[in-house]
C-alpha cells in the first residue's frame, strides 16, 4: 500500500487502492487515530472483524470472532461498544428475518485492522473460522432451496456472496492454498443452485475451476459434476461429457452412490443439449430411478420429470404430457413436497411446446410468458432466451409480427451480454424442432428490413419489460 509520491494504477498522489475503492491517507489516519482510542478488547475484535468481505450479523460476529481472549459470551458486549466507533448499520434484511443489527466496515478502517491482525499473528486462527462460517452459509442457502424457497435462497447467497467469494478462493487464505482448496470446492459445490438456476454460469465455473486447480487430491464427483453442468450452459457439452465420465468414475470410487442420479441428469441434459432426444429421456428415465426425495443436492425429481418432458415434447407429446402427468401426480403425493420454482419455468416450456403442437399459438404463449417471468425471476439467462424466442415464435404465428421482432431484438441482446462469443445455443434450442417452419419463420423475422427498428427497440427495451406486454 502506498500513500504518497508513485502510485499504482488505480491510485492517485496521497490515496491507496483498497479491495478497489481509492482511500486517502487522511481517513486511514483518522482510522488509526479511532483504533488507538479504543481499549484491548475493542482493538482485539476490530482487527478480528477486518476478515468479512462483505456486511455480517451479531450471530456471525459470534461464531468467527468469539474465541480465546473474546469468548462467545463477552464477544457481543464488546461489540456494542465498537459499533458505533467503527462500523456502519446496514440495513439489508429480508423479510421475516430477525430484527437484529448487521454492519459493514468501511475500508480505511479495515486496512487497519486487517494490519494489526497480521502483525498480531492471528490472522491464521481467524480467517479458517470464516471459511467454515463461510461454508455454513452456503449450507443455510442450500437448505432453502431444497425447502422451496428457491428465491429466498438466491437472495441469501447474492447478499452474502462477497463472503462466500473469499471462501470459495484457496490462494487468499492464511496456510498454503491446497490446506483450503476443499473448503473452496464444498462452498462452490453447495452453491450449485446459484451458478446452474440463477443466470452466474461464468462466475461459477471460473471460481470452481480455480478452486479445482489447488485441489490436493482427486476431485469428488459431486464437483465434477458441477463442473460438467457449467461447461454444459456454457455451450460446451463436448467437455461435458468428459467431466461426466470422470466424474462417473470418482462416484464408483468414492462409494457417492447419491450422486448417480444427478450424473444421470446431466447425461441427460448434455444429450438434449445435443439434439439427441432419445439418449436424453433414457436418461432422464434413469435418473428417476436413482434420485429419491428428499434430495440432499442438485436436481429435484420434480426437475428429472420436466426434463424427461422436454426431451419429448418436439417428438412425443404423449410421452410428455405423461412425464408432466407424473410430476404432479408426484407432488400430490407427497405431503406438501417443496416446490421447485427452477424446474416449474421449464415446465411451462414444455406446456407451450405441447400447446403449439396442438396448433394453439395463444395459449402457447401464455405458457411461454410464464416461463420468461419466472426465468427472469430467478436469473437465468439460458432459460429466459430459450422462453423468449419460443414466445416470440407464438406471436409471429399469431400474426403479431413487430411483437415477435421486439423479443428477438431483446434476446439477441441477452445472448451478446451474458455468455461468451464462443457460446453455442443447444441443438435443442436452434435445430432440432418439430415444426421447422417456425424456425423459417423466426430467421425471416431478423432478416426483415421492415421490422428493423422494432428488433432495435426490443433491444432497447429488453426482455423483463417485454415479459410484461400482453
Amino acid at each position: 500500500m502506498r500513500h504518497a509520491g508513485r502510485t499504482r494504477r488505480g491510485e492517485t498522489a496521497g490515496t491507496a487502492l483498497l479491495w478497489g475503492e481509492q482511500v486517502t491517507t487522511g481517513q486511514l489516519a483518522a482510522a488509526e487515530e479511532g483504533y488507538a482510542r479504543c481499549g484491548p478488547a475493542e482493538r482485539l475484535l476490530w482487527e478480528r472483524l477486518s476478515v468479512f468481505e462483505g456486511a455480517f450479523g451479531r450471530e456471525a460476529v459470534r461464531a468467527v470472532c468469539g474465541f480465546g481472549e473474546l469468548p462467545p459470551a463477552r464477544v457481543l458486549v464488546v461489540l456494542d461498544r465498537l459499533a458505533p466507533l467503527a462500523l456502519l448499520p446496514v440495513d439489508d434484511l429480508f423479510d421475516g428475518e430477525p430484527a437484529e443489527p448487521r454492519y459493514w466496515m468501511p475500508h480505511p478502517v479495515r486496512a487497519v485492522g486487517a494490519r494489526r491482525l497480521s502483525a498480531r499473528g492471528d490472522r491464521p486462527s481467524v480467517v479458517p473460522r470464516h471459511r467454515r462460517w463461510s461454508l455454513e452459509l452456503a449450507r443455510r442457502a442450500a437448505d432453502r432451496w431444497r425447502d422451496g424457497r428457491q428465491l429466498d435462497a438466491r437472495d441469501l447467497a447474492l447478499r452474502e456472496l462477497p463472503d462466500l467469494a473469499a471462501a470459495m478462493d484457496p490462494t487468499t487464505a492464511s496456510g498454503a492454498p491446497g490446506e483450503e482448496a476443499a473448503t473452496a470446492v464444498e462452498t462452490a459445490v453447495t452453491l450449485w443452485f446459484l451458478w446452474v438456476a440463477c443466470g452466474r454460469v461464468a462466475e461459477g465455473r471460473t471460481r470452481l475451476r480455480h478452486a479445482l486447480s489447488l485441489y490436493p487430491g482427486p476431485p469428488p464427483a459431486r464437483a465434477l459434476w458441477l463442473a460438467g453442468f457449467l461447461e454444459l450452459e456454457s455451450g460446451r457439452p463436448e467437455e461435458a461429457t468428459r467431466l461426466l465420465g470422470r466424474a462417473v468414475e470418482a462416484a464408483e470410487r468414492d462409494g457417492d452412490d447419491g450422486a448417480l442420479g444427478v450424473l444421470a441428469h446431466l447425461r441427460g441434459s448434455a444429450a438434449l443439449h445435443q439434439g439427441r432426444t432419445r439418449a436424453s429421456a433414457a436418461a432422464f428415465r434413469e435418473s428417476l430411478e436413482l434420485v429419491s426425495e428428499p434430495t440432499d443436492f442438485g436436481p429435484s425429481r420434480h426437475g428429472c420429470w420436466v426434463g424427461l418432458a422436454l426431451s419429448l415434447c418436439r417428438t412425443d407429446p404423449g410421452g410428455a404430457r405423461e412425464a408432466l402427468g407424473g410430476a404432479e401426480r408426484e407432488h400430490r403425493a407427497g405431503d406438501a413436497r417443496p416446490a421447485d420454482v427452477y424446474a416449474d419455468a421449464w415446465a411451462e416450456h414444455v406446456r407451450a411446446e405441447l400447446a403449439a403442437w396442438d396448433g394453439d399459438p395463444e395459449r402457447a404463449a401464455g405458457h411461454a410468458r410464464r416461463a420468461l417471468r419466472a426465468h427472469l425471476d430467478l436469473g437465468s439467462s439460458v432459460g429466459a432466451a430459450v422462453a423468449a424466442e419460443l414466445l416470440a415464435q407464438m406471436r409471429s404465428l399469431g400474426g403479431r409480427k413487430d411483437t415477435a421482432a421486439r423479443l428477438l431484438g431483446a434476446v439477441d441482446l441477452l445472448r451478446t451480454s451474458a455468455f461468451e462469443p464462443s457460446y453455442r445455443p443447444a441443438r435443442f434450442v436452434e435445430a432440432v424442432r418439430a415444426h421447422r417452419d417456425r424456425d423459417r419463420d423466426l430467421r425471416s423475422l431478423r432478416d426483415d428490413p421492415a421490422l428493423r427498428d422494432a428488433f432495435e427497440e426490443g433491444a432497447r427495451l429488453g426482455l423483463f419489460t417485454l415479459a410484461d406486454c400482453p
